[in-house]
């Protein structure tokens, strides 16, 4: 069963390696209704980083940032048509300016 017409992908590969991005957009287009748009949020940059604690626990996860022209080329490939892309400065709780990339898959022709 796919998604309905709209998803939104908020901040959810931050944690998947940039290797593997263009494999959970493939499984987004797979899902994701004919015509359907889907909206990607996540924050700007090249760099990646580790985590070994938060809030007093020990942890192990990784994040990676991402840049706007690579995120709208690997959701093309993935078959999608890009429709806009914009960034925007951070709001005062935020560290890093944040990038929005709307995306639709298309319909097949009949």
């Amino acid at each position: 069963m796919g998604l309905d017409a709209f998803g939104i992908d908020y901040y959810s590969i931050i944690h998947i390696p940039w290797k593997r991005r263009s494999d959970v957009f493939e499984e987004f287009h797979r899902v994701l209704a004919p015509g359907g748009q889907l909206l990607h949020v996540f924050q700007l940059g090249d760099d990646q980083g580790h985590r070994a604690d938060a809030f007093g626990k020990a942890v192990c996860v990784d994040w990676y940032r991402q840049q706007p022209d690579e995120i709208a080329g690997l959701l093309r490939r993935a078959g999608f048509e890009v429709r806009a892309t914009t960034t925007r400065r951070p709001d005062s709780t935020e560290k890093t300016p944040q990038g929005y990339v709307l995306a639709r898959k298309l319909v097949a022709a009949s």
